[in-house]
């Protein structure tokens, strides 16, 4: 079993219940939303307001702890920070799957062909899972 408050401390993260069970959720789902996220913590505390989501989702992303993952046409995931990778994203339901791509050569190619100084990527790769597929 992770142990999310040593998690969280590492990162210099205040160790709140409500950062925890996120920290948990994240852990246990990989990529959630702020509505679902909000809706898993209601059950287990029930004050808990959307701005306290917001402001704590915010802090993790500050520290680096946690990432944003745009998905065009479609609300933004959170999941914890891992190396580098791309998002597979299902059009049909929505599913995200992380691929573990090496991206050094589209930042490489990227980097070549404009005057960018990239520093991170979001790569999404749209199409259908298996169970949509079928």
């Amino acid at each position: 079993m992770t142990n999310y408050t040593n998690l969280l401390k590492e990162y210099d993260l205040k160790v709140t219940p409500q950062r925890v069970a996120i920290v948990e959720e994240l852990y246990k789902n990989g990529h959630m939303n702020i509505d679902d996220l909000y809706k898993k913590l209601l059950s287990k505390f029930p004050s808990v307001s959307l701005a306290t989501i917001y402001k704590n989702i915010n802090a993790m992303i500050e520290k680096v702890f946690l990432s944003e993952v745009k998905i065009p046409n479609s609300k933004s995931v959170y999941e914890l920070v891992k190396t580098e990778h791309a998002h597979l994203a299902c059009s049909c339901c929505g599913d995200i799957e992380d691929v573990m791509l090496d991206t050094s050569s589209i930042l490489i190619e990227a980097s070549k062909l404009s005057s960018f100084k990239i520093d991170s990527t979001n790569i999404i790769l749209a199409g259908l899972c298996p169970k949509c597929s079928k």
